[in-house]
C-alpha cells in the first residue's frame, strides 16, 4: 500500500472535529480512532477518503474536451442536476463512461475546506481526496456492507449509501451483474448473484483507488508532494550556485591579485624611468603627462637643430644639396647624407657648423661623378 488512508464515517458530515472516531488503514493494519490521533500518527502521504452521504455524484455530456474549457464547464454542465446553488460547491471531474458522458463529484466546499483545514492544523493535508463508495470495483454494481450502512457503486454513474429497506426500490434500476462484499451475517440483501467477504473491509478499500477529487482550489492543497520530489533537484541546483559561486569568488580574487601584481609592476617601471617623480596621484595621467612632454621637446630639438644647419648651408649658396635627413630623439642627433662638389666645400660646412657651436661628425665622403657624397652627423 503506497499511502495510508483515513476514512471520514457518516457522523462526518455534520460534525467536523478531531475527537470524531475514523478508521486509519496504514502499514496493513486498520484501526479505529479519533481523527486528531489518526492524523499525529502519519507517516508520509495520504488520502482522506469522504463519505459518500458528503458527495453528489452524477454524470453529464460535457460541452468542450478541451482540458483549459472542462474547468468553466462544469458548473454548466450538471447546474439543473444539482439540488444546491452550484457556486457553493466543489467540483470534481471523474471519468468518462461507456455511453459518453462524465463522472462529476460536488462536494460543499465550505465542508471540504474545513476538514482539510482541520487536518493541516494537526500537522499533515491529505495528499489525495476520494470518496468510499468510488472505491469499489468498476464493474456491474458493487455493493459493501461498512460502518453500518451499504455502499453502492460499480460501473453506472450511481455512488450511495443505502439501508436494507432501500434496496428493493433500486434493484431493478442497477446493472448487471450485481455483487455484494459483505460479513456471512450481513449478506442478507435479494438478487445478489455474488457474494465476497472480507475480514477487514475498510482494509480492503484502502487498497483501491477511485477518481480524483483534489482538483482546482484544492489542488493547490497538494503542493507539497510535487516539491518533495522536487527538493533533490533544488538541492542539486542550489549546490551548483554555491560551486559556481566559489568559482566566481576565485576568479575575482585571482584577478584582483594579478591587477595588484601589474598595478607594482607598473610603478617600478615608472619610477625607474622617472626617478625624479617622488610622488604617485595617477600612473596613467603622469606617464602619459610625460610622454607628451617628451614629444615636444624632441619637435623643438629637432627645429633648432634644423635651423642652424639651414644658416650653414645657405652661406655654401647651392653647392650644397641635402639628400636625405634622419632625427633620432633618443640619441640626440641629426643625421644629414650631404652632395657638394668637392671636398673643399663639405670641410667649410663643418667648420660653419662647429663655429655655431654644434658637435659636429663629418663621415668618410666618397666620390660620385663631378661631385662628392658624405654623411654629415650633428649633435648627439
Amino acid at each position: 500500500m503506497k499511502q495510508a488512508s483515513i476514512f471520514l464515517p457518516a457522523a462526518a458530515v455534520t460534525r467536523v472535529e478531531g475527537e470524531l472516531e475514523v478508521w486509519l488503514v496504514q502499514g496493513g493494519d486498520a484501526r479505529q480512532l479519533p481523527f486528531a490521533a489518526a492524523v499525529t500518527a502519519l507517516s508520509g502521504d495520504w488520502r482522506l477518503v469522504l463519505p459518500v452521504e458528503a458527495v453528489t455524484a452524477c454524470a453529464a455530456r460535457l460541452p468542450t474536451q478541451k482540458a483549459r474549457w472542462l474547468r468553466q464547464a462544469l458548473p454548466f454542465a450538471v447546474e439543473e442536476l444539482l439540488a444546491e446553488d452550484v457556486d457553493s460547491l466543489h467540483l470534481a471531474l471523474g471519468g468518462s463512461l461507456p455511453d459518453g458522458l462524465h463522472r462529476i463529484f460536488a462536494v460543499r466546499r465550505t465542508w471540504l475546506s474545513a476538514w482539510v483545514d482541520l487536518a493541516a492544523e494537526l500537522g499533515s493535508v491529505p495528499t489525495s481526496l476520494q470518496v468510499d463508495a468510488d472505491l469499489l470495483p468498476d464493474e456491474g454494481t458493487q455493493l459493501c456492507w461498512l460502518d453500518g450502512r451499504w455502499l453502492l457503486g460499480g460501473e453506472q454513474s450511481a455512488r450511495i449509501a443505502l439501508l436494507d429497506e432501500d434496496w428493493p426500490h433500486l434493484r431493478d434500476a442497477c446493472v448487471l451483474p450485481l455483487q455484494g462484499h459483505a460479513p456471512q451475517a450481513r449478506q442478507v440483501l435479494d438478487g445478489i448473484e455474488h457474494w465476497q467477504e472480507h475480514a477487514q473491509p475498510h482494509l480492503w478499500l484502502a487498497g483501491r483507488s477511485g477518481s480524483e477529487l483534489a482538483q482546482a482550489e484544492f489542488e493547490v492543497r497538494q503542493e507539497h508532494r510535487h516539491q518533495r520530489f522536487l527538493r533533490p533537484l533544488l538541492g542539486l541546483v542550489g549546490l551548483w550556485v554555491v560551486l559556481q559561486w566559489g568559482f566566481y569568488l576565485a576568479q575575482g580574487w585571482h584577478l584582483r591579485h594579478e591587477g595588484d601584481r601589474y598595478a607594482a609592476a607598473n610603478e617600478a617601471l615608472y619610477r625607474e624611468l622617472f626617478p625624479q617623480d617622488s610622488k604617485l596621484v595617477n600612473l596613467r595621467a603622469q606617464f602619459d603627462q610625460h610622454l607628451a612632454a617628451s614629444s615636444v621637446s624632441g619637435q623643438g630639438r629637432l627645429l633648432g637643430m634644423l635651423d642652424q644647419a639651414a644658416e650653414a648651408l645657405l652661406a655654401e649658396g647651392a653647392q650644397v644639396r641635402v639628400q636625405q635627413l634622419d632625427f633620432s630623439d633618443t640619441r640626440g642627433d641629426l643625421a644629414m647624407q650631404v652632395q657638394a662638389p668637392g671636398f673643399d666645400a663639405l670641410e667649410r660646412l663643418r667648420e660653419r657648423l662647429i663655429a655655431a657651436g654644434l658637435a659636429v661628425q663629418l663621415g668618410s665622403a666618397s666620390r660620385e661623378g663631378n661631385a662628392v657624397s658624405a654623411r654629415l652627423v650633428i649633435g648627439g
